[in-house]
């Protein structure tokens, strides 16, 4: 979490989010249906990569900085669809992008962590979701929202006039980009190199502070430092929970309530259910470290591949939809002033039902082998 954070305050201060925003839109085009295309899936493949929060929060300056140039000049009076779905995109972007990797959400490494799932096995199962869940988005909120602008004033000129101000990619951009890609790249073969994620992660930091792109006191401004201590005391919770037999007594109460002859599904679908009411009202790292240990101990008793419960748990956590107190990131959208808390349900309540069915569809089929 720490690289990923570092890794993080990198990308933002060298300006190569901005700029990958602007080239996202010059390609997609300037129409509304793809500005919110572009918001949903900027956020969401940087989300697969660093923690959701700050790739939402590199984000949403440019979103506010998009929207003018469709000639909205009253979006914080919550007037309009296309200011709302941009800012949900962005915001549901990142949480459904997180689902591919393994670091894309806390609950993902606190499952990661349990369960051991190389990192690659995690990709081929989690990319496919997020991309799915990342599409769903898009149309969902596109449809809920319907835009009331077709496109920007002006059209490419007002975008490339942008983009000219920006100026050449500078030498920072450059290796910001080149790190970044290699450390991804030690990511994806650590059944190779015998790294493991973590290692990664600290070693990407690293060169970032070699190379000078960043200094420490940018770390320490851009690194939740409570956050990873929270996430510490959660760790340790679910090893207490696990080490004094608590999780066992309480999934055995969990599952009796089911009756006998349970299928995985229900399991799975009960489960889902939990992580998805509690995750709206008090933080997913607390929930997860709760949920993981249980699943993880339930898939154990039953015979079951490990992650089967683990892995949608962990994903169940993070179906933050429908409140602002759900997720930082929805939250951040709510206090644009772009929209408000029954328009957030509106939206949500259905991602979050898509979120669950899709998820237990995964599990049962492409990510069997690799659970």
């Amino acid at each position: 979490m720490i690289g990923g954070f570092i890794l993080a305050v990198a990308i933002g201060k060298s300006g190569l989010a901005k700029r990958f925003t602007y080239w996202m839109l010059s390609k997609v085009g300037t129409t509304a249906n793809m500005s919110i295309f572009a918001a949903v899936f900027s956020t969401g493949l940087l989300s697969a990569w660093i923690e959701n929060v700050v790739a939402f929060a590199m984000l949403l300056p440019i979103i506010k900085t998009i929207i003018p140039l469709f000639g909205i000049d009253d979006a914080e009076e919550g007037n309009s669809n296309f200011a709302k779905a941009m800012v949900l995109g962005a915001s549901y972007g990142s949480l459904c992008g997180g689902f591919g990797t393994e670091i894309g959400t806390a609950p993902n490494l606190m499952a990661a962590a349990y369960t051991h799932i190389p990192f690659v096995n995690w990709m081929l199962f989690g990319f496919p979701l997020a991309i799915v869940m990342l599409i769903i988005t898009w149309k969902l909120l596109g449809w809920v929202f319907k835009p009331e602008v077709e496109g920007i004033v002006g059209g490419y000129e007002t975008l490339n006039n942008a983009m000219n101000i920006m100026g050449p990619i500078t030498r920072n951009e450059k290796i910001t980009a080149l790190i970044l890609f290699i450390t991804i790249g030690l990511w994806v073969t650590t059944s190779i190199t015998g790294l493991n994620s973590y290692s990664v992660a600290l070693i990407g930091a690293a060169m970032y502070f070699i190379s000078g792109v960043i200094d420490w006191k940018d770390a320490q401004e851009g690194v939740d430092w409570g956050l990873i201590i929270f996430f510490g005391g959660a760790l340790s919770l679910g090893a207490a929970l696990l080490n004094t037999g608590a999780a066992s007594w309480l999934i055995t109460d969990l599952v009796s309530m089911l009756g006998s002859n349970v299928s995985t599904v229900s399991i799975m679908i009960l489960l889902m259910i939990i992580g998805v009411i509690f995750t709206q009202v008090m933080s997913n790292i607390a929930l997860s470290a709760i949920l993981i240990p249980l699943s993880v101990t339930l898939a154990a008793a039953q015979g079951q591949p490990i992650g089967i419960y683990a892995v949608p748990v962990a994903i169940a956590c993070s179906l933050s939809f429908m409140f602002p107190m759900a997720d930082p990131t929805v939250a951040m959208a709510y206090g644009t002033g772009y929209v408000n808390i029954k328009e957030i349900l509106k939206a949500g309540i259905p991602m979050i039902v898509i979120g669950i069915i899709l998820t237990i569809i995964v599990m049962l089929t492409i990510a069997k082998p690799f659970i």
